[in-house]
């Protein structure tokens, strides 16, 4: 080593030690390693993210649902307008201002907006309560051959009637229970041959019709001191209870509508449980004639225990004014006889069907072909057929006569003769009882058929006797 000494340079050298090798570089530490150790900031350690639990995530879920129900109907609208943007789009290639980059954007945009648009719009409809609930048109009044079946609607009327329990006396009918037909139109024969019978027309407007033309709910129509309700359930019930004469308070149905048993007690909330049936609707009959029948007639058809069953409640709110077309029985083994049924009052009161409802009896009918038509017990007994004319043979011509002899002298007269014996008293043939109550008072029990006051309605069981 030199140095300069202010002139000249030295010629004096000096080793110097050589330099300590350098430590190797160690190469910095990593993040994690920080974060391990803890000589890093907290600053650089990740948070900790907290995961929302299952129950969250479905309750978010149902929020949401909720919310795009109760606003389906704007989001239909929304939607509507995207459908019908994406339609322009497509149609004039244009990229309106939803801002389509090409037509492929527009057709997927379009497909999606028609699909959201029927989901919401199905909602909302839903939800307003206009899905499937337009009234039907009525029908015209002029007869058809092929009417439109018409979809039974309930009677509310009618319902409430068929559970009516009231503590109050019977209504005793004031008019004159009749019928159109007598039992001429059902006696002895078949359902199919009375069905053979009724007219095919179209159905008529239901204009005008109201429960109070079939006269007061649950008359005393037969005048037996009992309402027809009552007759209907001690009729129908087995091991029925009863306060007083009339009034039944528990029983056991068997349902003919189906096939099961029902527990019937009288009271809040139970009576419903066993309602009494019109085999033929009110409001159907009034559509098919009952509107030409007059007050008396519409009363006794509608208190006709020909027409009445009692049957389950749930399966005669699902009946509702239904006809044989558009209801049948759930029990297929009472069909038969529920048509049966509905053909002979029909035919009794000269009602029509429509062609539907006679083509669907026809067919329940074509399994049992000898089913019986039921009668009414207050259509007028037929008259007898008169007795065919006997010829009458000539009478023969007598021959003459032999000469008289000469009389001879007139004997003593004869002692006069006993006045005849006075006929016994003939009952008077215009004998009227009210109920079999009267007949007993009377002393006339039991009355038999063509005995003076006998009358159908006395006989309630059709064996010619009455009040036995």
């Amino acid at each position: 080593m030199r140095w300069w000494d202010g002139s000249t340079w030295s010629e004096q050298t000096q080793q110097l030690p050589a330099p300590a090798p350098a430590a190797p570089l160690l190469p910095p530490p990593s993040r994690d390693s920080l974060i391990a150790t803890g000589v890093g900031p907290a600053s650089l350690a990740e948070p900790v993210r907290k995961r929302l639990p299952l129950w969250a995530w479905i309750a978010i879920g149902v929020a949401a649902l909720g919310v795009g129900i109760l606003l389906s109907p704007i989001f239909t609208v929304l939607w509507l307008v995207v459908l019908i943007t994406g339609i322009v789009a497509l149609v004039k290639n244009t990229p309106t201002w939803l801002r389509f980059s090409n037509r492929g954007t527009a057709a997927v945009v379009t497909a999606i907006a028609a699909v959201c648009f029927l989901l919401t719009g199905s909602v909302a409809n839903a939800m307003t309560g206009r899905g499937g609930n337009e009234a039907a048109p009525a029908a015209s009044a002029t007869p058809s051959r092929t009417p439109a079946a018409i979809t039974p609607s309930p009677e509310p009327t009618e319902a409430d009637e068929a559970t009516e329990d009231s503590d109050a006396d019977p209504v005793a009918f004031t008019g004159d229970a009749s019928t159109v037909a007598d039992t001429s139109s059902t006696d002895g024969a078949t359902a199919l041959e009375v069905l053979a019978t009724l007219p095919v027309k179209g159905r008529a407007v239901k204009t005008g019709y109201d429960r109070n033309l079939f006269g007061q709910r649950w008359l005393d129509v037969d005048r037996n001191g009992c309402d027809t309700r009552n007759d209907i359930l001690l009729r129908d019930l087995v091991a029925t209870t009863r306060a007083g004469s009339c009034r039944v308070m528990t029983g056991i149905l068997n349902d003919p509508f189906t096939g099961r048993s029902i527990s019937f007690t009288r009271g809040q909330g139970t009576s419903e449980l066993v309602q009494i049936d019109h085999v033929v609707a009110l409001s159907d009959a009034w559509q098919k004639g009952a509107q030409q029948l007059t007050a008396d007639q519409r009363a006794t058809f509608a208190n006709d225990p020909l027409n009445l069953l009692a049957v389950d409640g749930s399966a005669n709110a699902q009946k509702g004014d239904g006809d044989a077309a558009t209801w049948l029985p759930k029990n297929k083994s009472f069909r038969c006889a529920y048509v049966a049924r509905q053909v002979a009052v029909k035919a009794t009161y000269g009602l029509w069907v429509t062609q539907p409802e006679h083509d669907a009896i026809a067919a329940v009918l074509s399994a049992c072909p000898d089913e019986p038509a039921p009668t009414s017990t207050f259509a007028e007994v037929a008259p007898e057929p008169a007795p065919a004319p006997v010829a009458e043979e000539p009478a023969p011509v007598p021959a003459p006569a032999a000469p008289v002899p000469a009389a001879p002298a007139p004997a003593a007269p004869a002692p006069p003769a006993p006045a005849p014996a006075a006929p016994a008293p003939v009952a008077p043939s215009n004998v009227y009882y009210e109920n079999c109550t009267a007949v007993r008072a009377a002393g006339a029990a039991p009355i038999r058929a063509g005995e003076p006051g006998y009358t159908r309605k006395l006989d309630r069981d059709g064996d010619g006797v009455a009040c036995e």
